[in-house]
């Protein structure tokens, strides 16, 4: 959540930041509203509970003096009786500006480059050259018809479009790039966490899943409880209203989970092959960081990432997200993109989020520093997305007759 002092005392400011991710001036002349209006409530609280105080202490003085007490209670019960509507007022202003303030964004970083949408994120590097193939090459689905890797049709007889079944190789190609992400992200000081796949609400909220985007998750009916969209939720929220002490930051934490999502806002996007799942597989990279380092572990994250890649010989970019293309909690974004050449583009494989405080206000995760509870910093990171790396293999390392090679570092593996 967003710093509500903060942006209180600095609501211009504030203001301009949060333009520049597209929050509309509607909600920001709202949420002033609501300032004002809880101001003015707990201002008038604040006179009547001062009135309150400075005629109790009377009683004992009046006792001392013998003088008669009874109007002066009867004045008492008449205060505390004006102040009941006071209070729910407050009450009411305060509830109905944290609802405003859970459905907006955290501010992007002052760095973070201007721009309406992916159009405008700005191409920081490109790792490995494209392979020139000597043949036109073909897209993964094709690639699939021909070695039978990838079952569309029964996957949607099973459940919906947007749901597929792999085969043989590329089953076990999956299970190799899920041991092979861990394993790396266990040598680079993450810790390995097996997770449940579903989580309650508060946890979505601690997150930034709920309540605005909730019409993109599976909720499992008559409860509270969500498949869970990314393991950042279970990984994350596993330090839920905590304060740690500060010698245990960071805590880097690493786990494989399938992810669901209703894909809501995406109709007609990607409706060929397995780029775009309700389920898929994702190896994930949380860490939760003192507020001093977390710039320091945003880069770490983003290289090894991009190491992975690396050693998979996947050619990709690292870009960085523009303002108006910058996911809710995000403060800041890196993604990487992979080339695929069936499609002759690059194509998102990791996101890397460093959300500062936004999480951890929501999550009400603090740290000890001396006598102070301070908020962590919280990120979080794909290592990688193992549906669209299976894609990416598939594409760059195949051949004119359709076959595909494995990348060595895989073949212990498989």
């Amino acid at each position: 959540m967003i710093d509500l002092k903060y942006i209180q005392k600095n609501f211009d400011e504030a203001s301009k930041k949060l333009q520049k991710k597209g929050v509309d001036a509607q909600t920001l002349t709202k949420l002033e509203d609501l300032f004002s209006k809880l101001k003015e409530a707990n201002a008038q609280l604040e006179a009547m509970q001062a009135e309150q105080n400075s005629m109790s202490k009377l009683f004992g003085q009046y006792k001392k003096e013998g003088k008669d007490i009874t109007a002066l209670k009867a004045k008492v019960d008449a205060n505390k009786e004006a102040m009941l509507p006071v209070q729910e007022r407050a009450r009411e202003a305060q509830e109905a500006l944290f609802s405003v303030a859970l459905a907006i964004p955290n501010f992007p970083d002052d760095a973070v480059p201007e721009g309406q949408d992916e159009t405008d994120n700005v191409e920081l590097r490109k790792v490995l050259e494209p392979k020139n193939f000597d043949f036109k090459p073909k897209e993964h689905w094709e690639l699939s018809e021909i070695n039978g890797w990838i079952d569309f049709e029964r996957g949607v007889k099973l459940a919906k479009s947007r749901f597929a079944i792999l085969k043989g190789e590329a089953s076990r190609l999956e299970r190799a790039l899920i041991n092979f992400f861990l394993d790396t992200n266990r040598e680079k000081g993450f810790v390995e966490y097996s997770v449940p796949f579903i989580n309650n609400a508060t946890m979505l909220q601690g997150t930034g899943q709920l309540p605005k985007f909730g019409d993109d998750l599976f909720k499992i009916e008559e409860e509270d409880l969500y498949l869970i969209p990314t393991a950042e939720v279970p990984l994350t929220n596993m330090y839920h209203d905590e304060i740690l002490a500060e010698k245990e930051l960071p805590l880097l934490m690493t786990g494989y989970t399938p992810c669901f999502r209703k894909e809501a806002g995406s109709a007609g996007r990607d409706t060929r092959g397995i780029i775009r799942q309700h389920q898929f597989n994702k190896v994930e990279m949380v860490a939760v960081a003192h507020p001093d380092k977390s710039d320091e572990i945003f880069e770490m994250m983003v290289q090894n990432a991009s190491d992975i890649l690396t050693a998979l010989g996947l050619p990709h970019r690292v870009v960085e997200l523009c303002g108006g293309d910058l996911g809710f909690s995000a403060a800041k974004t890196i993604d990487l993109e992979v080339w695929l050449p069936g499609q002759n583009q690059y194509r998102e494989i990791s996101s890397i989020s460093n959300t500062r405080d936004f999480q951890a206000r929501r999550a009400k995760i603090r740290f000890k520093e001396g006598k102070k509870n301070r908020f962590v910093h919280t990120l979080n990171g794909s290592a990688l997305a193992v549906g669209r790396t299976i894609v990416a293999i598939m594409e760059n390392y195949q051949n004119e007759d359709g076959t595909i090679e494995i990348p060595e570092v895989l073949k212990k593996y498989m």
